[in-house]
């Protein structure tokens, strides 16, 4: 996986040139990222061709009031989980124009883990212009600066080869 800036922006780049080319627009739900995988996106010059929107919903408050993920949901399956990345990523579909989603939710440490859900936990969700939800579940391991890092990069890659060419 890519790590230095350098390779953060041209995979930014890269996915945005595939979102243009496809006629895209893209949305992003994010919690333990805290932004950053808008700020990644939207350092791209031109971006706002391809990037609708992004929304931070760091409490559970947020994710139900500006996403729609269901009360019932946190509260059966927790923050982290694939339900909730899933219904972060629909939300940020339903609330904006965009058709293309990327949502994450995770435990970038270094405090809040637990043995089933240790720190470094992602889930990460891409819905995709058919409707299509993808979702998958990653264990980074590091610092918090690193844990978040790393989910940027595993959310654009995964933008990038949903998108193809």
């Amino acid at each position: 996986m890519q790590t230095d800036d350098t390779s953060l922006q041209a995979l930014a780049a890269e996915v945005g040139r595939r979102l243009k080319a496809a006629g895209h627009k893209l949305a992003s739900a994010e919690s333990c990222t805290g932004g950053w995988i808008g700020k990644a996106l939207t350092d791209v010059a031109g971006s706002s061709a391809w990037f609708e929107r992004g929304f931070v919903t760091y409490s559970d408050e947020a994710k139900v009031a500006m996403l729609g993920v269901q009360p019932g949901t946190l509260k059966v399956h927790g923050a982290v989980s694939e339900a909730v990345a899933r219904e972060m990523a629909a939300g940020a579909a339903d609330w904006s124009q965009a058709r293309v989603t990327v949502a994450v939710t995770g435990i970038a440490g270094p405090d809040g883990g637990s043995p089933g859900k240790p720190v470094g936990t992602i889930w990460i969700a891409w819905r995709w212009a058919d409707g299509r939800i993808e979702a998958r579940l990653f264990q980074f391991s590091g610092d918090r600066e690193s844990v978040r890092r790393q989910t940027v990069l595993a959310a654009l890659e995964g933008l990038k080869a949903g998108l193809g060419v």
